[in-house]
Order: structure tokens, then sequence, then C-alpha cells
């Protein structure tokens, strides 16, 4: 069967002499008249759109068929004759049928007829194969799809971009076969905007002819929404102006304000609403689609944020959580303590050093000590900040949220301290440690080109001479003194005269410079031996000092990705209620046939000697394609590092989230 359906696809998508009429279901039991239509003769196929109703005068529906040509850029034209035989008397309209092909001229020209008191159908295509009006006529085989033409009207078929992989094959077939039918029924929808209860000279059948759809609620809703859009809009860019106001942003508030999650998302909401509120209307199904999906969104967060709001107001769970909340910090900062003096002692018979394991513990014991005072100042407090904060989740539950990732990131404000000196003692040993490897090595961190570059300690590179001396250049060549040696050959006094003239460097002066060459060579190599040997004790230092920092680290770093855990599934469902494309996602539940990702085919009949009727079903868009071409975008207010980077910084003692930020500079 599904090869059988793949052939019949081929057939409808191929070029072949073939011609595919799609005709509309809600016109197979109307009566005889002309059909309506518009002719693609790249797919060979005839976009059936509505039936045209006896008595009709042939003026009245050329001009009816320019204004829906003008209205919708669409080329509408009289496809053919539809023949509905409901009684023995109907006989006879089938030949004056065939003689309205004169006065609506199309090649071809199609005839479709309805047998009586049977569901058999018989579909002729006729075409004459001269210009000539007596030129002889010849008939296509014709292949009758049926589809439902309110479905094929308010679908949008998706581009073979947004189908699966294993569909692709069937995708590109689609929107090269069936774009132009959903495209002539969504453009002609001014076509189906009059009913049988219109007067007017024209009398159509198609899938709003027993009356347009409409709701009193829905158009009132239209009326309303123009005025209330606008105030919005004004109030939204009002507050937008007082944001970008530079006297509400000085340096202490805008370096907070871009930390606190609270504040990002209220301006991921400033733009939501922006976009809802916008003056210009949607200029296409994506845009309008988006829209739709932001402003449900909207609704549906601030929604759940009153239900939150009225179940915190209810049975006083303000004051219940701020007396839960006093003893929960110091069960906290007890846990703490007794986790800093077990490390001050032997932490799983390790051996630590023993003079900073007690300046690390007295040190974080001591900001212990300060967090307990701070939470027990501010304890009268707590319950009229906490009803204050509550009231922000009638601007949403993400809000809500939002406010409770920085609470719990200013009540494990110590931890993160904890973990930034961990971090930073820490970081500072490798990179100490790694310096002085590289010393050990012969290499060097050349700052300029960020980059390690070799650097010999040897005394070849010190600027002194050898233990011999060469002869000098210049002035001293030819004289008479023999390379390698300051001592002069013997000369005549004539010559030894004229050497001094052209000044002759004694053996008084070679021996000095000598000497100092070899002070020099000793100096360099002193000061070479002192670097090694500092170099070698504050490696010996760090490492011996490295287990004790690194525990303290590896227990503190730990205590940090913790809150960070949870802050991060926090965020996760602000993200969540933020991009989840729920109107989308409803339209597929309810009317899947909006979100088309293909159409399917049914044999309804194939017989011999009759033509091959197919019924065409629209194939929905999977739910995780759905959620992929929808998906609005969050606020995205921390960075998201991969694996990979989160181990090295991890390694390397490098603060990660939330506060270095992707970009900023490294130490």
């Amino acid at each position: 069967m599904l090869r059988l359906l793949q052939l019949l696809w081929a057939q409808l998508s191929g070029p072949s002499m073939v011609l595919k009429a799609f005709f509309p279901t809600c016109c197979t039991s109307a009566d005889s008249g002309l059909l309506v239509g518009r002719w693609v003769p790249e797919q060979s196929s005839a976009v059936v759109l509505a039936v045209v109703h006896f008595p009709f005068i042939p003026v009245q529906v050329k001009e009816l068929l320019a204004q829906v040509q003008q209205a919708s850029q669409v080329s509408v034209a009289v496809l053919g004759t539809w023949c509905h035989r409901r009684q023995e008397t109907e006989e006879s309209l089938g030949h004056f049928l065939e003689g309205l092909g004169a006065l609506f001229s199309h090649e071809p020209w199609l005839q479709l007829c309805r047998e009586r008191g049977s569901k058999s159908w018989s579909c002729k295509a006729t075409r004459r194969q001269g210009p000539a009006p007596l030129a002889p006529v010849c008939e296509d085989q014709v292949m009758l799809v049926f589809y439902d033409q309110r479905k094929v009207l308010l679908s949008r078929l998706h581009p073979p971009a947004a189908l699966p992989e294993r569909q692709a094959g069937d995708a590109t077939a689609s929107a090269g076969g069936l774009a132009a039918v959903f495209d002539t029924v969504a453009r002609s929808e001014v076509l189906f905007q009059s009913d049988r209860f219109d007067e007017g000279p024209v009398r159509l059948t198609h899938w709003q002819s027993e009356g347009v759809e409409a709701s009193i609620l829905v158009e009132l809703a239209k009326r309303a929404a123009g005025p209330i859009c606008l105030l919005l809009a004004c109030l939204l860019s009002l507050i937008s102006a007082a944001s970008a106001c530079r006297v509400f942003r000085p340096w202490p508030l805008s370096f907070i304000w871009s930390k606190l999650s609270t504040c990002e998302q209220l301006r991921h909401r400033l733009d939501q609403l922006t976009l809802v509120v916008s003056a210009p209307r949607a200029g296409g199904p994506t845009q309008l689609m988006r829209k739709a999906n932001t402003l449900v969104s909207v609704l549906l967060d601030m929604a759940l944020g009153l239900l939150l709001l009225s179940w915190l107001h209810r049975k006083d769970r303000f004051a219940q959580l701020a007396e839960a909340l006093v003893p929960v910090a110091d069960r906290v900062a007890e846990e703490l303590q007794h986790l800093l003096q077990w490390l001050m002692g032997a932490p799983a018979g390790l051996k630590m050093n023993r003079a900073l394991d007690q300046v690390l513990g007295r040190f974080f014991l001591y900001h212990i000590h300060l967090w307990i005072s701070y939470i027990h100042l501010m304890s009268p407090f707590i319950e009229h900040i906490l009803w204050h904060l509550g009231l922000s989740a009638c601007l949403g539950l993400t809000v809500a949220l939002s406010i409770l990732s920085d609470i719990i990131s200013l009540l494990t404000f110590h931890i993160y301290c904890f973990y930034v000196y961990g971090a930073r003692l820490y970081c500072l040993k490798i990179h100490g440690l790694s310096s002085l490897w590289r010393l050990f090595r012969g290499k060097k961190w050349n700052v300029l080109r960020q980059r390690v570059d070799s650097c010999s300690y040897d005394l070849d590179q010190v600027p002194a001479p050898s233990s011999r001396p060469s002869a000098c250049t210049g002035p001293c060549s030819g004289s008479g003194i023999t390379r390698g040696s300051l001592v002069p050959a013997p000369q005549a006094p004539g010559v030894q005269g004229a050497a001094r003239g052209r000044g002759y460097m004694g053996p008084q002066r070679g021996r000095t410079r000598h000497r100092q060459g070899q002070t020099l060579v000793r100096e360099a190599a002193g000061q070479q031996a002192l670097e090694l040997f500092i170099g070698t004790l504050l490696f010996t230092i760090l490492i011996f000092l490295l287990p004790t920092t690194a525990l303290y680290y590896l227990v503190f770093t730990l205590l940090r990705l913790l809150v960070v855990t949870v802050q991060g599934l926090v965020h996760l469902l602000v993200d969540l209620i933020n991009s989840l494309p729920l109107y989308s996602l409803g339209l597929r539940l309810c009317r899947p046939y909006r979100l088309a990702a293909g159409v399917k085919f049914q044999v309804l009949e194939h017989e011999a000697g009759r033509p091959l009727r197919l019924l065409m079903q629209i194939n929905p868009l999977p739910f995780s394609h759905v959620v992929h071409i929808y998906r609005l975008p969050s606020c995205g207010c921390h960075p998201k590092h991969s694996w990979g980077s989160l181990c090295r910084k991890l390694f390397f003692g490098e603060l990660i989230y939330p506060w270095r930020q992707r970009g900023d500079k490294q130490d």
C-alpha cells in the first residue's frame, strides 16, 4: 500500500500528461454550474475554488472573476462545467453545459459529472490541437483529487527544512507540487466572503456558502484591541525611556542591575509586551504566530503568577516563610562551621600544612560569624521584605522565580566568597608553579605575543670576552700583534712608534679588560645560580602548600556548584516558560491541520475505465518540530559553558558563573 501511494504521489508531482483536478469536498453535493478556479500549467493541475450556479449572466461572472483577480492577484478563471445529475429531467442539462465552452474559452476545458443514484464520477478534459475553431479536439486523462477547502485555507504548509530528515524527499515533492494549491486557496479568501444569504448577481458554492464564520466576542475584541494596544504602547515607551535615562543608571546601580536575574527578566518582559502591542500589523504568518505565542506566553505566565500570589496570601504563608528562613540559614551556617572544623583537623587522614590550615580555617570561620550576625540583624524585616517581593508575582511566575534565584544568591553569598577566596589562592599557586616549571625548562612567557618562548640561561649569551681575547681590529690590524694574544711581536723601533701613534692598546690595558670580563662572567653565573635557587625554594614551598589550598578549593567549589545547580534549575524553568510556543502547541493539539508538514492520499476509487479518485489529507507537523520552529527567544542572562570549558576553568581555578560573563578578559 505504501508503494502504491508513493507511485501515486510521483504521478501527482511529476511532469506527466495526466491532468490533476483538485476538487473541494464541499462542492460534491452542489447543483450544476461552472467550475471556477486556477490553472497551474507547471504542474498540469486545475485547482477548483467554487461552483457558479444557474441562473447567471456571463458578463457578471467575468466581472466577479476580474474583481477577485485584482484583489487576490490570482489568475482566477472558468475552468469548465460541473454536472450533478439528480433527476431524470436533468439529462439534457449536460448538452447545455457542453456548449458553455464557447462563452468561457479555456484550455483545457474540464467536464466533471456525478452520476445519478450512484457514487461513480466521470471526468473529461478536452483541448483543441490547433488555434482554428474547427480544429480537432483531444482528451486528456484526468486524476480527481478531493481536498477539504476549509482546512487547506487555514493551514500553513511548512518548507522542507522543517520536516524530519527521514521525510526530506517527501517534503521536497510536497513543497514543489502542492505549494501552488495551498497558495491558491489561501490567496483566494476574498472569493469566500459571500454566502447564499447575500443578494448578489452570482450564486456560488464554497466552504462558507452556508454562512460566513464569525463571532460577536471576536469582533468586540478586535474593536477594543486598537485603543488598548495604543495606550499600552504609549505606557511602555515611557517606561523604556525612563529605564534608559542616565539618571537612573549610575555605575553601582548599573553593575548591580546587570547581575540580578530579576532585572534581566523585567527587561525581557518589557520587550515581549512591546512586541505584542507594536503598531504595525503582522507582515506574514511567521510574525503573526510569533506575536500569538508571545501573547499566550505572557498571559499564562501572569495567570500562574496570580495563582502563586493568592496561594502565598492564603493562611499567611509569608509569615511562615519568614519564620523558617532564619533557622534554615542558621542550620547552613552550623554545617559550614562543622565542615571547616573537620578541614582544620586531619580530613580523611590527609597530612595537611598545619599553619596554613589554621589560618584559612579561622579566616572562613570569621566570615561565617559575620554572616550569622547579618542574618539575625535582618530577621525582624524579613517578613515585610518577603511580602513586598511577593507582590511582584502579579507580573508573572517567571519574575517570581527570578526573585527566588536572587534570594538564593544573597543567602549563599558567604559560600560564594569562600569559593572566590579558595579559587584565587589555588589559581595563584597553579600559575606560580607553571611559571617556575618554565624557569627550570629554560622557557618564558612572552606577554606581547601571548605565547611561550625559549630563554636559555647559558654563559654564551653573557657579553664578556673569553679567557684568551683575540687581537683588536681596525687600527691594530697590521701592527704586528699576533692573533690570540695581547703581547706584540718584536718590531723595529720606528714601527713601534708608528703603532703607538695609531692607537695601540698596551699589555696593561688588555689585562684590565680581561679581569673585567672574568668578573662579569662570575656575576652572571652567580645571578643564574641565585635564580635557580630561589625558584627551587619557591617551587618546593608552593608544591607542599598546594594540597591544603586544593582541598579547601575543592570543598568550596563543590558547594558553589551545588548552589549553581539549584539556580540553574530555576533559570531552566524560567527559560522554558519564556520560550515555549504555547499557542502553536495548542494549535497542533486541537487543530493539527493548521500546521501542515505535507499531505497524504487515500485511494477512494481505482477501477479500470474510471478516473482515479484520491482524498488529500493534511499531515500535521510533529510536536518536536513545532517547538523547534516557533520557539521564542529567552532572556539568557547567564553564559553557557561547554563541559570541556567548565572542566578547564575548574582545574585552573578560574571563576565561573555568574559574575564572570563570556567574553570578559581573563587573568
